[in-house]
């Protein structure tokens, strides 16, 4: 029997997208909302919604004690976390299970090992999954690090034991700069994770970052769904993904499949979980990280395959048995996806926060738009910039980037700088639409003047502008807003319910 209640700990896209598979299980719902979120999108769509605090992260959404106390209070059966914020963190696992409530995920011990770098590559080495050369132990000091690096050549990479989300990593091509790199990269770590622990791997010269998704159940079924590409970064952050790699053909699919399963079963993993491989140009591919919960790009795996990845995470925390056995697992398609960022790509990705004066949402065949925001949200500054993932799919990768083209050309965002744009400068690359490109694409091929508008086109914006201002001077607005529960929406903006 599957839960009566689930509590949803996120906020924005995830959320909501969360919430819609519980609606379609037939589970009634709880969401969680911060002050700077009472209109936000996820608490209108929740049957219930729970006020956990103030505006910043620290005192809501990552406030331990208080997400739970507001499960207890919902009457949730389980939690689902979403990505980021409680996620991956084994002491909010432990803290649901001390309060027997199921938390949507993998257990505390996996995380655990997981999330220490040195510790999931040690366990990856004795169950015989590839992993990049290096050393495998933390740094001591920069004699160390001069040495480990004569050991295996640079450039070397220096990575946080406890990073993750791009953050804590820095390339180090000679060792006169391996010093000072150390110092910068512990000093990072320390700030971003509270450890400062560092070690040192072999750099891969024209990384490709592939990843595959896994399913794990109570019963000892583990299976995988395809891989994902996803080398479009800026910063380490993921910009584009797509589903299947334009570089991995079946014989390569099944050997990362197998590897992937094995390392989730190097660590007794339960739910949806992500293997994430670095690839050289020789396609040979080494163990990089477990993300160890749902993860931003699930939407393109879903997409090939048609397994909702949410169902089946509710139905694993449930007890159930995987659906699906690996071998009649189908990839139909090609599927990408593109992240939509509050920020503003012609001026160096600068954030972007503000009102949404306007919003026009792309569709058609093959298009599926995951989104937190609407028409008059007020985007705020406290969080994650993601407003929306955009997720093509067609029968092959020509026509889903023509369809991709179509669908961007149609979205439309007013009111703050996003980076749509961006996403159409990168279709039209050649390096992008020949599947040529690697981890470096964005920054040897970007510059944001590209994006910057020519003097005469600042001309016709401002002309145009005022044209506008004149019509709409004696022109009554009416905002366009959420459909559903009009009387909900205000009762929750103004904390009526369910306040802590």
């Amino acid at each position: 029997m599957l839960f009566r209640k689930v509590m949803v700990a996120n906020r924005g896209e995830i959320a909501v997208r969360i919430l819609r598979s519980l609606r379609e299980l037939g589970i009634r719902s709880a969401a969680i909302f911060s002050d700077a979120d009472r209109e936000a999108l996820h608490v209108a769509h929740a049957d219930e919604a729970y006020r956990v605090g103030p505006g910043p992260s620290a005192e809501s959404y990552l406030h331990i004690e208080r997400v739970v106390g507001a499960a207890k209070k919902s009457g949730a059966e389980a939690i689902h976390p979403g990505y980021g914020f409680l996620s991956e963190n084994p002491e909010f696992a432990a803290a649901c299970e001390a309060e027997k409530i199921a938390f949507i995920g993998p257990g505390p011990e996996a995380m655990r090992i997981m999330g220490n770098k040195v510790a999931a590559r040690r366990r990856m080495v004795e169950r015989g999954v590839p992993v990049i050369p290096g050393a495998g132990t933390p740094l001591r000091d920069a004699k160390d690090a001069r040495e480990q690096g004569r050991a295996i050549g640079f450039p070397v990479l220096l990575k946080a034991a406890a990073g993750g989300g791009g953050k804590g990593m820095r390339i180090v091509r000679e060792e006169a700069a391996i010093e000072s790199a150390l110092e910068r990269t512990r000093s990072e770590a320390e700030k971003a994770f509270g450890d400062g622990t560092i070690f040192l791997e072999k750099y891969i010269e024209s990384p490709r970052h592939i990843e595959v998704q896994i399913l794990a159940d109570r019963h000892g079924n583990v299976l995988h769904l395809g891989e994902r590409e996803c080398s479009v970064q800026r910063r380490f952050q993921k910009v584009i993904e797509e589903s299947p790699s334009p570089v991995v053909d079946e014989k390569l699919r099944q050997a990362l499949g197998r590897k992937a399963v094995e390392a989730a079963r190097a660590v007794g993993y339960l739910s949806a979980g992500t293997v994430e491989f670095v690839m050289g140009k020789d396609r040979a591919f080494y163990f990089l990280e477990m993300n160890t919960r749902l993860q931003v790009e699930h939407p393109i795996t879903e997409a090939v395959t048609g397994i909702d990845l949410v169902r089946e995470q509710v139905r694993i925390a449930a007890g159930e048995t995987l659906a699906r056995a690996q071998e009649s697992i189908v990839f139909r398609g090609h599927a990408i996806e593109f992240r939509i960022y509050a920020e503003d790509p012609a001026h160096g990705f600068l954030p972007s926060a503000g009102k949404i004066r306007r919003l026009n949402n792309p569709s058609g065949p093959g298009i599926r738009n995951d989104s937190g925001i609407y028409a008059g949200y007020e985007v705020p500054i406290l969080y994650d910039p993601l407003l929306a993932k955009l997720v093509v799919w067609a029968e092959d990768r020509p026509h889903c980037i023509a369809r991709a083209r179509r669908a961007l050309g149609e979205y439309a965002i007013k009111g703050i700088r996003h980076n749509i744009p961006f996403h159409l400068w990168a279709l039209k690359h050649e390096r992008f639409r020949s599947g040529d490109y690697d981890t470096h694409f964005i920054d040897e091929t970007f510059h944001p003047e590209m994006l910057q508008p020519k003097e005469w086109a600042r001309d016709v914006a401002r002309i145009a502008a005022a044209i506008r201002a004149h019509l709409d001077r004696d022109r009554i607005v009416v905002e366009e807003g959420p459909a559903r529960g009009p009387w909900k929406w205000v009762a929750r903006r103004e904390g009526l319910r369910g306040d802590s």
